[in-house]
């Protein structure tokens, strides 16, 4: 830490207290009630953050002020902090701790980086109780020892923060705008393969080119030991089954009852749009299923597993599949709205196999650019933290922000992978 720097405890800096208990609803005449939900993103949309009833003279005791530090105390974001940059009539809950400067000395959004630092994440896992949700309380908060500049220092600090972050955040949106053309691309060249409809082409519904599939009779298998895929084990990204549960007859989830083999194809019907739909590898084969999902086994020698599979990420069966849906908290189609779909199909597997193998390379392409720009977001967040990490030691200087700046880190999102040669 640099000479002539201070360090005290955050609760000689400032008042620290937890939020009002109240009933979050749409009383307009009530103030804002911001929750740990409405601070979760880094953002909060104003708009959106619920109303709760007035509370007479209790109100300035609770109410939000330009510069408080908000924290979630419980949950998975326990220790994620806010800074609150205007004046709202707003209050905060209950599973909330407010931090309101009183130490004229001390630069509010410099105390808020610190919260976003590794010095400050540190401490702070070596804070959380053990309770099943974690948390961190009032006092353990005040507890913190903060490092204090003197308040210019501060105001400079920030500002070399403030510039590094924000090349730093153009760049990172500039990948997501590269990742977002990348699976564009893809889904086009899908949806294309889907559209030639040729002469030798034939179309059915999936159920009439699709074999009946059963589900396990548990009290027959009771001695029996089966490798389980629930909907959250097959990877939206990769389209792979990363990881599964062993179960029995004694601990099978109610779920657990559809039997697969090798070349299934699963296509989940709960939040169908999130497109969990996979191939059945043979390590697989003969083993138990969510009935969350649909099981759709070819009949052979008409169409390739492959083929159903590609369909069953296309727009136009998506947006068929969309308009199915039904429950607003919990969507969900039928077994028999996915094979209620017309899918249409070269007659010849040759042809088939080609077309899904020219999808299958543009596939890997994609994944491949998209593995690539995903590490590149991760370099850039540990570049902020490394920045942070020198802020708060003492280290950090114009020449950090000149050199991020200078780097080209947020130059315009790349052209798409097929047009660089």
């Amino acid at each position: 830490m640099r000479k002539g720097w201070a360090v005290k405890y955050l609760k000689e800096l400032a008042s620290i207290m937890y939020g009002h208990t109240a009933k979050a609803g749409m009383d307009e005449e009530g103030p804002k009630y911001l929750r740990i939900t409405d601070i979760q993103n880094d953002n909060v949309n104003w708009d959106s953050v619920p109303h709760c009833k007035p509370l007479g003279y209790e109100i300035e005791k609770y109410k939000l002020k330009k510069n408080d530090i908000v924290f979630a105390r419980t949950g998975a974001t326990t220790g994620k902090s806010f800074l609150i940059e205007n004046n709202h009539n707003a209050v905060f809950a209950s599973y909330l701790i407010r931090v309101q400067i009183k130490d004229r000395n001390l630069y509010s959004k410099f105390l808020f980086y610190f919260f976003k630092s590794p010095i400050y994440w540190n401490r702070i896992q070596k804070g959380i109780s053990g309770s099943t949700q974690g948390g961190f309380n009032a006092k353990k908060l005040g507890n913190l020892q903060i490092p204090i500049p003197p308040l210019p220092e501060q105001k400079q600090i920030v500002a070399i923060l403030d510039q590094a972050f924000e090349a730093i955040d153009r760049a990172k949106a500039n990948i997501e705008k590269n990742i977002q053309n990348a699976r564009e691309l893809f889904q086009s060249k899908l949806d294309e393969m889907f559209a030639q409809k040729g002469d030798n082409w034939e179309g059915a519904k999936l159920r009439k080119i699709c074999q009946t599939t059963s589900n396990i009779k548990w009290d027959e298998v009771d001695d029996y030991y089966y490798e389980y895929i629930d909907l959250s084990s097959v990877s939206r990204d990769s389209f792979n089954i990363t990881y599964t549960k062993t179960i029995s007859a004694q601990n099978a989830p109610s779920r657990a009852k559809k039997l697969i083999k090798e070349n299934d194809v699963l296509f989940a019907t709960t939040r169908p749009t999130l497109k969990r739909v996979t191939i059945v590898p043979h390590k697989y084969s003969n083993q138990i299923c969510s009935t969350g999902f649909a099981v759709l086994r070819c009949i052979e020698n008409q169409v390739k597993p492959k083929w159903i599979f590609y369909f069953l990420q296309s727009s136009e069966f998506m947006e068929k599949i969309e308009a199915s849906q039904r429950g607003a908290s919990y969507p969900a189609v039928t077994d028999k709205d996915v094979k209620d779909n017309s899918i249409v199909f070269p007659k010849s597997l040759d042809v088939q196999e080609h077309l899904t193998l020219k999808l299958d390379n543009i596939r890997i392409k994609t994944e491949h650019l998209i593995s690539q720009y995903i590490a590149k977001t991760k370099s850039l967040e540990e570049l902020k933290k490394s920045l942070l990490q020198k802020a708060f030691e003492g280290e950090l200087t114009q020449k950090d922000a000149e050199e991020i700046s200078s780097a080209g880190l947020a130059a315009e999102p790349e052209a798409a992978y097929e047009t660089k040669k």
